[in-house]
């Protein structure tokens, strides 16, 4: 690392050293939208996701998850899918996974050089110095802490977008002792644009800022171990993990670029995988395929479970030898998910 005049200005040069995109600063205090976050957990709607509730005071005070906390330096990862190749012969009933997703696991690829840095900046603060670094696991409001932070603005899909990145991209942060002057925060650029409102399949952005999770096909697919509920399955079509849609038709994406971190990590059998091939995946070989990749988060019950629902979306015959063994599976959510399936292929409701 090169010399530098100050401490921030040394931490994040030796952030692009170590590949994040972005570096900046914010102070330890609670975001201002900690009232918002609070009715919205308190209205249920963020579903299953329990983990929220439990961590709600520690994200109002970041001292209790690092005592004597006094800023946050927050950092984007960018994963803009440019360059990608188009495979010569797809899968007849092909799937589609979230950008992100495609990559190897981004917790485990990220880690490494932000342990680095976390130790960079303790030894820029001096002996007693202790920072605490997260990758999108700690109980903090992180997009609210970059948005402070001037990382990007909360779009009106609850996301937040970056000029110069547009959507693609995460957020990983550290939360140190030492005292950092802050950036400043990135003002609000949606303008009247409403196209992320538009393109929400189940209508889970119930109004400008505002998601509903219970209905968002990412919670659908990823976070919810039940049934997914009958009346939104026809609109989660063909996906299986996760939902990109708010995202990819934010025009801020036009500035969007390849992100150095996460460029090596792609996994090109993730671009359209084969929704047959998935659903006869046992144990072993969904370990082997899915274990360092999010797609582990879903299980495999989950995994199936959205497979069952994507064919019966397609109503495609050449599905129902798969479906009918997989409405024997020993899981219930499986076998239920099948059952719908089969019933909506054979013209069933």
């Amino acid at each position: 690392m090169k010399n530098a005049g100050s401490p921030k200005e040394a931490i994040r040069e030796r952030a692009l050293e170590l590949g994040f995109d972005d570096c900046r600063v914010t102070t330890a205090e609670p975001p201002g939208s900690l009232p918002q976050f609070e009715r919205w957990i308190d209205s249920g709607q963020h579903g299953e996701m329990a983990y929220l509730d439990r961590g709600r005071f520690k994200r109002a005070d970041l001292k209790l998850v690092l005592p004597g906390a006094r800023s946050v330096i927050v950092l984007a990862i960018n994963y803009d899918p440019a360059g990608r190749t188009a495979i010569a012969d797809p899968p007849a009933l092909p799937g589609v996974i979230a950008r992100y997703a495609r990559y190897r696991d981004y917790h485990d690829l990220l880690a490494p050089p932000l342990q680095l840095l976390a130790g960079q900046v303790n030894q820029l603060g001096g002996p007693g110095t202790r920072s605490l670094a997260y990758v999108d696991t700690g109980p903090i409001l992180e997009r609210d802490l970059a948005q402070r932070a001037g990382i990007g603005f909360i779009g009106k899909h609850t996301n937040l977008i970056q000029r110069r990145g547009g959507n693609w991209f995460l957020l990983a942060e550290i939360l140190t002792t030492l005292e950092l002057p802050p950036d400043a925060p990135e003002p609000n650029r949606c303008g009247h644009c409403t196209r992320c409102l538009v393109a929400c399949p189940t209508r889970a952005i119930t109004a400008p800022f505002q998601l509903d999770a219970r209905r968002c096909i990412s919670y659908l697919t990823i976070e919810l171990r039940g049934p997914i509920p009958t009346e939104l399955r026809p609109a989660i079509g063909q996906r299986i993990f996760g939902c990109d849609d708010c995202l990819a038709v934010c025009p801020w994406n036009r500035f969007a670029r390849t992100g150095r971190l996460l460029r090596d990590s792609m996994r090109v059998d993730l671009e359209h995988p084969d929704l047959l091939e998935l659903l006869a995946l046992d144990d072993d070989s969904f370990r082997r395929r899915f274990r360092e990749t999010p797609i582990w988060r879903a299980k495999r019950r989950g995994l199936r479970r959205n497979v069952c629902i994507a064919l019966g979306n397609r109503r495609d015959p050449r599905a129902l030898p798969a479906l009918q063994q997989a409405a024997r599976d020993p899981e219930p959510v499986v076998a239920e998910a099948a059952h719908w399936a089969l019933a909506w292929i054979q013209g069933g409701t």
